[in-house]
C-alpha cells in the first residue's frame, strides 16, 4: 500500500469571490446542506472545496455539487458551539459571504484499481461531487451513527456499484445497513484485492482505515482528506 498525499506539488492557484445564500435544507438533525450562488467565473473539480468566509471567521467545505451545476452546494455539519456554522445555520436568504477558492487536490483519479470511497459524517460531501459528475463504478462506504444522517443515500443507491451505510449505534440484528464502523465492514466484507482508497472525514477513521489498507490490500493506494 501506497499513502498518497492530495497535496500538489505547486502552490495552489485560487480567486477571491462574493455569493449569497440561495436557499438552505436539512440533511439530519445535525446537519445542513447551504446553497450559494456561483459566481460566473468560478470552476472547479470534483473533491476540491472552498474556504468560506463570514465576518472575521473562515471555515473550509468541501463542495457537494457538481461544476456543472447552476449553483454550489455545501453540506455542513452543524457545530453547537462552533464559530461559523451556528451562523449559516441561521442566516437568511440573500445573506452575502465571500470566499476563496477551489483549494484542494482530493480529487478522482483515473486507474484500473476499483475506486473505495470511504467517509465519515459530512466527509460525505466530496464524494457527491464526484458521484454526480461521473458514471464509473465505485464502492461507497457512509460511516454515521445512525440512519437518518446517511444524507445522499438516493445518489448512492443510483450511482455507487455497492453503497453501504455504517451505523455505529445501530443494533447488530439490523439487516438494512452495517452495524457498526466503516473499518469493521472494510475488514469482514470487502475483497482483499488491490484498490485505490478515498477517505474523507474523522481523523481516527482515516488512521484506522490506513493502517487496514497497509495491512490486508497489497498494491493499494489511499488518498486522504481530514475533516474537522
Amino acid at each position: 500500500m501506497e499513502a498518497v498525499s492530495p497535496q500538489s506539488p505547486g502552490p495552489e492557484v485560487c480567486s477571491f469571490f462574493s455569493t449569497r445564500i440561495i436557499a438552505r435544507r436539512n440533511l439530519s438533525s445535525n446537519a445542513f446542506e447551504l446553497t450559494l450562488l456561483k459566481p460566473p467565473a468560478f470552476t472547479f473539480a470534483p473533491g476540491q472545496r472552498v474556504r468560506l468566509k463570514h465576518g472575521p471567521v473562515c471555515r473550509d467545505y468541501s463542495i457537494a455539487s457538481a461544476p456543472a451545476e447552476e449553483n454550489i452546494r455545501l453540506c455542513i455539519r452543524k457545530v453547537k458551539r462552533g464559530l461559523l456554522s451556528p451562523q449559516l445555520a441561521a442566516a437568511p436568504a440573500s445573506t452575502t459571504l465571500t470566499f476563496t477558492g477551489p483549494h484542494g487536490y482530493f480529487t478522482f483519479k483515473a486507474s484500473p484499481r476499483p475506486a473505495v470511497f470511504v467517509a465519515t459524517g459530512t466527509g460525505i460531501a466530496p464524494f457527491c461531487s464526484m458521484a454526480a459528475s461521473g458514471d464509473f463504478d465505485f464502492t461507497l462506504l457512509h460511516g454515521v451513527e445512525q440512519a437518518e444522517d446517511l444524507y445522499y443515500r438516493d445518489l448512492f443507491q443510483t450511482r455507487a456499484a455497492t453503497y453501504v451505510g455504517c451505523l455505529s449505534e445501530a443494533r447488530s440484528g439490523s439487516t438494512a445497513h452495517h452495524a457498526g464502523r466503516v473499518t469493521g465492514y472494510i475488514e469482514k466484507h470487502l475483497p482483499r484485492r488491490a484498490c485505490d482508497f478515498y477517505l474523507c472525514g474523522r481523523q481516527d477513521m482515516i488512521r484506522d482505515v490506513t493502517l487496514l489498507v497497509d495491512e490486508e490490500f497489497q498494491g493499494s493506494l489511499v488518498y486522504s482528506e481530514a475533516f474537522y
